[in-house]
């Protein structure tokens, strides 16, 4: 089977994925608790559409393992890939904060684990723990102060827009490792939607940053050996 529900071992493990999540940092053990009650987890294979696009939805997700990247469409109905969320980062809050349907689709690009709550159990923490609330407007202001920044960089050139592309991964999901920071090798198509430009581009682009030593490929994985020593390069 393509998907399938978990073993209930499995939502405990969940239970404890996602309270390690930044949403619940420093949040009442009994609220935390309450939240994260009925957990549900759901294992999808790779290209899975999870959420779609105007959908109604009672639910709010976390990503237990995997990669999923957050896409729309513009009004040449081209695919703009607006995010991409690993380990540890939520999806569908807005839905449930706004009562209305979904604005994006959700889509896995590695076979992904995915634990969800009840909307409903969401909210209540939201009005019970003032800190839970902080922390989402803080997850909130990060989305927003990255997209505000890929922004400005759409008018730079290929390389500025792909070194930030990189940064952009690092800042939301990159792991220090020996090497360096780790970011999802992604395949050059889903760069290219991030970054706005050609996937032959990009695919140039990365070349010329491995021969400079800026980055290392590996099969899976991307290392960023010195994370300031990219950002000197955006023009």
């Amino acid at each position: 089977m393509d998907e399938r529900y978990n073993s209930p071992e499995i939502n405990s493990n969940a239970n404890e994925l996602i309270c390690a999540s930044p949403l619940f940092d420093g949040l009442s053990s009994k609220h935390v608790e309450q939240a994260t009650a009925n957990v549900v987890t759901r294992s999808h294979p790779a290209n899975r559409v999870i959420l779609l696009e105007n959908d109604w939805g009672g639910s709010v997700y976390f990503i237990l393992e995997g990669w999923a990247k957050i896409r729309t469409y513009n009004l040449d109905g081209k695919e703009v890939t607006l995010n991409i969320l690993g380990r540890g980062e939520i999806f569908g809050e807005m839905a449930a904060l706004d009562e209305v349907p979904r604005s994006t689709d959700v889509i896995t690009l590695t076979p992904t684990t995915i634990g969800s709550i009840p909307s409903q159990d969401f909210l209540q923490l939201i009005h019970s723990d003032p800190l839970a609330g902080f922390r989402l407007s803080q997850l909130m202001a990060k989305r927003l102060r990255q997209v505000n920044r890929r922004l400005r960089l759409r008018e730079s050139d290929s390389t500025s827009r792909v070194a930030d592309t990189l940064l952009f991964l690092a800042e939301g999901q990159g792991q220090l490792k020996q090497q360096g920071t780790e970011i999802p090798n992604l395949p050059h198509r889903e760069l290219s939607s991030l970054s706005g430009l050609a996937r032959e581009t990009v695919t140039r682009v990365l070349t010329k940053l491995e021969k400079k030593g800026l980055i290392k490929r590996q099969h899976d994985t991307m290392y960023i050996p010195d994370v300031n020593a990219l950002e000197r390069i955006i023009a």
